[in-house]
């Protein structure tokens, strides 16, 4: 039963005693008395009763602090004089002697029902504004993301939280991200360990809104209380998102505030606001997956499939454009053409699948030697070839002795203790005589490499 507040202003004895005789017998409400103006202004400022009672005497002290509160004048006096301040300070409703209780009954429940409906009625309205304003946001973009963002941002403006996020919802990997955050619109991918959020398990599993009016006393919140408190979170709202039956997301929104929780009007509120970004955030989702399907066609299109380096068409356009910056600027570059000695008797020994997880391992540490800017790429079979810009021919071959070596006391973990690995390479380096061309600078190192393996191999051998 919902109890209402009224606050009574009497002096008079017979007012007094008619009034407490009234609310004795009314259990729907809570009366606060007053005798003079001063408490009930204190009384004001912290507090909204549903209406207010008082003798016609105190209208005219009490004027500017009831604007926004219903008000029935008790005339005291004469009717003429009662009905003329009534009417003066803007009372709603007035009694006058003799007093009935059948009368204030119907008079205090008209004014507080119609004051209901009022409320009612600019909430509707205030929600259809953020409705069509929200309908606006959405049309305004076709980030998927930016959609997001304003779409939480909008929240955080109209409701007193201090986080408003949407998170996507990965079933398949039994985790979820947040992809808008109304603090940052940069904030998107943020990984979240789902067993530290059961109130959004909740939600997922119920397919309804889940509220937590109190952390410290809800039994859901029990094992993640101790990690939640010191932020000061108070109140925790989750909704889900729904599309198509199907929950991908949630509004996740968190309140600090001490005085109440999300009340039921809030809650049907965003709930609207669920339903009007569903398909941005299912659109969002479908844009994400075309972005990443891109960027893995995209990394496959220039990687080697077994080793993971770049490939050789990959290797060709960065090598021209580094070998145009070396000539425009006058810098050295140089090259290294490596190939693994006496690979074809572990494909013969051990068989081709084992030679393909040499090659991946031999990969592998490769990569360690090379810097950012380095380029490194398969360059077929076992021949391996990097791109070393910024360096003259006397680095170059201290980088290429350093791999030899390393790669010589290396102890294969695919070989197991069977005999390790040695490689041979050749260097080539520009300016130089010869090198007009980036495809001079790859043969060059190549018959560098050639003069290695001649050479007996496990060399690193430069091209004169």
């Amino acid at each position: 039963m919902l109890i209402r507040k009224i606050a009574v202003i009497a002096q008079k004895k017979n007012i007094d005693d008619f009034l407490r005789s009234f609310f004795a017998r009314k259990k729907v409400y809570k009366p606060y008395y007053f005798q003079d103006a001063g408490l009930f202004e204190k009384y004001i400022q912290k507090n909204t009763p549903a209406a207010l009672i008082t003798e016609d005497s105190f209208l005219p002290l009490i004027d500017d602090q009831i604007t926004l509160i219903p008000v029935v004048a008790i005339i005291t006096g004469k009717l003429e004089k009662g009905l003329d301040a009534a009417i003066t300070h803007n009372a709603d409703s007035y009694v006058y002697p003799p007093y009935f209780e059948k009368d204030l009954e119907y008079k205090l429940e008209r004014l507080i029902i119609g004051r209901d409906e009022f409320e009612a009625m600019k909430r509707e309205i205030w929600e259809l504004g953020i409705s069509v304003e929200l309908s606006q946001l959405i049309s305004s973009t076709l980030d998927p993301k930016e959609m997001l963002f304003k779409i939480v941002k909008k929240i955080s403006d109209v409701m007193s939280v201090n986080r408003s996020s949407i998170i996507r919802v990965d079933w398949m990997n039994k985790s979820a991200f947040v992809v808008a955050s109304h603090e940052d619109p940069n904030i998107a991918g943020l990984r979240l360990n789902l067993k530290k959020y059961p109130e959004i398990l909740a939600a997922l599993s119920s397919k309804e809104a889940v509220l937590i009016s109190d952390i410290s006393k809800d039994p859901l919140m029990k094992k993640v209380r101790d990690l939640i408190i010191p932020l000061g979170i108070k109140s925790i709202l989750v909704i889900p998102i729904i599309f198509h039956e199907k929950v991908i997301g949630t509004l996740f929104l968190r309140t600090s505030r001490t005085s109440r929780a999300f009340d039921a009007t809030e809650i049907e509120l965003l709930n609207t606001i669920a339903k009007t970004s569903a398909n941005a955030l299912h659109n969002a989702f479908l844009f994400e997956q075309i972005e990443d399907e891109k960027t893995r066609l995209e990394k496959l299109a220039i990687t080697d499939y077994l080793t993971g380096l770049y490939n050789v068409r990959y290797f060709y356009q960065r090598i021209i454009e580094e070998f145009n910056r070396a000539e425009r600027y006058i810098l050295p570059v140089s090259c290294l053409m490596l190939d693994i000695d006496r690979f074809k008797d572990i494909n013969d020994l051990y068989g081709h699948k084992m030679g393909d997880t040499v090659l991946q391992e031999f990969s592998r540490l490769l990569k360690r030697f090379c810097r950012k800017c380095d380029v490194l790429a398969r360059y077929g079979g076992e021949e391996f070839i990097i791109l070393l810009p910024h360096t003259s021919l006397k680095g170059a071959f201290a980088e290429a002795e350093r791999m030899r070596i390393s790669i010589r006391n290396h102890k294969f973990k695919s070989l197991k203790n069977k005999k390790g690995l040695t490689v041979s390479i050749g260097i080539s380096c520009a300016p130089h005589p010869e090198i007009k061309t980036q495809d001079e600078l790859i043969a060059l190192a190549d018959d560098a490499l050639f003069a290695a393996k001649k050479g007996g191999r496990d060399k690193v051998m430069i091209y004169k």
